[in-house]
């Protein structure tokens, strides 16, 4: 697990572009406190920061073909790495590490880019073939592992991460004005863009060439171009039988490392999971990791604590509070490298579990997504049923409807919107995850920056792929890809990276496997999800591992305790945030109606708003942050 970096610039000095690497490496410490190297060939530099997790004592990076040709930069990890090393080797390859670097750079040279579809794991990698002069960069599936670049011209600038880009000072740090107003519908900017301008991320399943001035990008995975299986399940029973071995599988994979592993505890269904399956393979007491709160109507420390109890673990449960959020709220704001709603769980479990002693960390998200927990899965198809009839009713009657709607709620302004402008099922995923409506956010937005920003598509940006990917997917696949594709990829994954990294933690996914996706992508719907059972399949499956009546216990979702909070410990920096003069500094904002929106908050006893009003107060301390008071 590492930060890596570099630099293709045949215009600048060798010594210009050691040195912005260098800065974007020092930027990136965090990611990778073991070790660091900067390579500089005829026109590019290559920089890393190794958190060492394979072969702790070699694998130094940047790393280089015994014959010079390739360097490598690698972030992530490789779980079938020895396999490929034992079919390499059996090829005449010669290797001088037990690391899964080396084994990927044998790959790509042995390969190319069709080394990919064989390569299991999380992975962003660049790879410069000195004598063509060409960069090579790939990504994971579904974009585990960021990859952030900027081309200008024939300068070509990498990084994992944004915070990392900025630090070598080469471009003007310019904020996206589409990006701010994309933000306030997806609780983050959707990738390929960032909150800066000219600066992008290779989507998941991506990879690229950049040679000559030229960019070239490539899809390498996609949901359509999973391949049939004829081995598809025809029983219930063999279908729940097969996805136990699938799961052990990919729990034993994602074990395998070379310094303490542990993994997070919540006590809900999908890291209990995780945890119980991991137990199985683990020779020594597991450490758990949760967090817990004082509000007892969030905390769910009994629940971890009991599940911990039932599967022995080393359980470490820290409690967190809103004095204590409040005092790392700076500090929190500079960790993100572009605005997010989410991601302030991670950053503290994951610095609870640095400091209990593990460098990998085992997570269960991707349950949801994979199995059905997310209210989309009942809700989309009921709605999509009667979409039809709705659009046949003469507009004099629909458009009263709507604006009624638009006057309520969140749920009502959502309902406004998928009436508005949804005809079908992919349309209705491409707007379920809007955190802002459409009415909504324009009111936000000063008139100025709405010119400027131009008309905003209601539906997600990965709409025209998405429906292309799965144009003969069943319901149940439709709702689990745009679930897997947006808000897991875009605010999940992407959070959870950055918050993990900054305590150097390398954090898994193993519900995120590739083989076990395509696997249950090739599977009868009917046996992944029922749907007055949320996640029945994945209980079933690991029902023998699991403490009782935790398969009976309503889902819940990790919560914070924000909504109490936001009135109390962190009222001071809410209410300078949305002050008169924070809302002009970051620009945007019309302000009477950004703190109308405050003031009611403060003023209703429900508090279902705090999560719209808390991921556009991130918006405006981002967007404020460097800038004098």
């Amino acid at each position: 697990m590492c930060g890596i970096a570099g630099i293709v610039d045949a215009t600048s000095p060798a010594n210009d572009r050691v040195a912005a690497v260098e800065r974007m490496c020092l930027a990136m410490l965090h990611r990778g406190p073991d070790d660091g190297g900067v390579e500089s060939k005829s026109v590019a530099t290559l920089g890393m920061r190794r958190l060492a997790i394979f072969d702790p004592a070699h694998g130094r990076q940047p790393m280089q073909t015994p014959d010079g040709r390739l360097t490598i930069v690698f972030n992530g990890a490789i779980y079938n790495f020895r396999e490929l090393r034992a079919e390499l080797a059996a090829t005449g390859w010669s290797f001088r590490t037990q690391c899964d670097t080396e084994v990927l750079l044998a790959a790509y040279a042995r390969w190319g880019e069709r080394c990919i579809p064989r390569l299991r794991g999380m992975f962003a990698f660049a790879v410069w073939n000195e004598p063509e002069r060409s960069l090579f960069l790939g990504r994971d599936p579904f974009g585990i592992k960021p990859l952030y670049y900027r081309r200008h011209q024939s300068t070509f600038t990498f990084a994992s991460e944004l915070n990392a880009l900025v630090a070598s000072a080469t471009f003007s740090q310019e904020i996206d004005v589409t990006s701010v107003s994309d933000y306030l519908a997806w609780l983050s900017v959707p990738a390929p863009k960032t909150i800066y301008r000219d600066v992008f991320s290779l989507l998941p399943g991506e990879c690229a060439t950049f040679a000559a001035g030229q960019l070239n990008i490539r899809t390498t995975w996609s949901f359509h171009s999973i391949p049939p299986d004829a081995k598809a399940c025809t029983t219930n029973s063999e279908f729940t039988h097969e996805l136990r071995a699938r799961l052990e599988d990919t729990i034993r994979a994602h074990v395998i490392a070379d310094v303490p592993v542990g993994a997070f505890l919540s006590g809900g269904l999908d890291s209990s999971v995780v945890v119980g399956l991991m137990t199985r393979t683990s020779g020594a007491p597991l450490r758990t990791f949760s967090l817990t709160f004082d509000e007892a109507e969030y905390s769910e420390a009994d629940a971890a604590a009991a599940t911990a109890r039932h599967f022995g673990t080393k359980h470490h449960a820290t409690v967190l509070t809103g004095s204590q959020v409040a005092n790392d709220i700076e500090e929190l704001i500079r960790t993100i490298d572009q605005p997010t709603g989410d991601g302030i769980n991670t950053y503290y479990v994951s610095r609870a579990a640095r400091a209990g002693g593990v460098t990998v960390a085992l997570s269960g998200l991707g349950g949801d997504e994979l199995f059905g927990g997310y209210p989309s899965f009942r809700d989309l198809p009921r709605i999509a049923r009667w979409l039809p009839a709705w659009r046949a009713v003469p507009a004099v009657i629909r458009e009263p409807i709507v604006a009624h709607l638009n006057r309520g709620d969140t749920r009502k302004r959502k309902l406004a919107d998928f009436l508005s402008y949804a005809t079908n099922l992919q349309e209705l995923g491409a707007l379920q995850r809007r955190v802002y409506s459409e009415v909504s956010r324009r009111a936000l937005l000063t008139p100025e920056t709405l010119a400027t920003a131009g008309p905003r598509p209601p539906f997600h940006p990965q709409l025209a792929n998405l429906t292309n990917d799965l144009a003969h997917a069943g319901v149940f696949e439709v709702i689990s890809a745009w679930e897997l594709r947006t808000y897991m990829a875009d605010v999940l994954l992407r959070d959870s990276d950055v918050m993990s990294m900054r305590h150097s933690l390398e954090l898994r996914v193993p519900l995120v496997d590739r083989p076990l996706i395509e696997w249950l992508s090739r599977q009868p719907s009917k046996f992944k999800h029922v749907p007055h059972r949320p996640k029945g399949a994945l209980t079933d499956a690991a029902c023998d591992l699991l403490p009782p009546g935790l398969a009976e216990r309503p889902k819940r979702g990790f919560t914070l305790p924000f909504a109490l909070w936001m009135k109390r410990e962190l009222r001071p920096f809410l209410d300078e945030t949305f002050s008169d003069a924070s809302l002009a500094r970051s620009g945007f904002f019309a302000r009477p109606q950004v703190q109308q929106l405050w003031h009611g908050f403060l003023a209703r006893q429900d508090t279902r708003e705090w999560s719209r009003i808390w991921s556009l107060a991130m918006l405006v301390a981002f967007l404020n942050r460097g800038k004098s008071a």
